[in-house]
């Protein structure tokens, strides 16, 4: 039993070195990782450009660009009459779609400054808000209406 006993002994003499000479590297290879980490990162990020943009300078020099304005309410108005004029008001009082009929083509009014009423070709013109308008119509004249 004895060449059994003598094996058993030098096997776990050999674990136990393996594993001691383990620990002992285990600190320096963390060392050596957290070192390597360190300063990583180039100074300046290198960007090649291989597909310029065409239109970029175009771009550049353009002036800033307005949104279209939102939608501020959409009135059905009965007019002196007894017309109906269907109004879609836009956010900054300064255009209005006008139509005659529900499915109608509408009429894009404009105004440069709130306040000044909303006019367009052929002799459009609005006045007024959400509530009450003042409407001339081509071919109709000039008429109020209320929602």
């Amino acid at each position: 039993m004895k060449p059994f006993a003598a094996l058993t002994e030098a096997a776990s003499g050999v674990w136990r070195h393996d594993v001691m000479k383990s620990l002992i590297l285990l600190p320096a290879a963390t060392a050596l990782l957290v070192l390597s980490a360190c300063n990583s990162k180039p100074e300046k990020p290198e960007v090649i450009d291989i597909n310029p943009d065409p239109m970029a300078a175009e771009l550049a020099n353009k002036g800033t660009i307005e949104l279209p304005p939102s939608i501020k309410a959409e009135k059905t108005f009965r007019c002196k009459d007894n017309s109906l004029v269907y109004v879609t008001f836009f956010q900054g009082n300064k255009q209005v779609f006008v139509k005659a009929k529900k499915d109608a083509t509408p009429t894009v009014l404009k105004a440069a400054k709130d306040g000044e009423p909303l006019v367009a070709e052929g002799g459009w013109k609005l006045t007024g808000d959400t509530a009450h308008i003042t409407l001339d119509q081509p071919g109709k004249g000039s008429q109020t209406c209320k929602s």
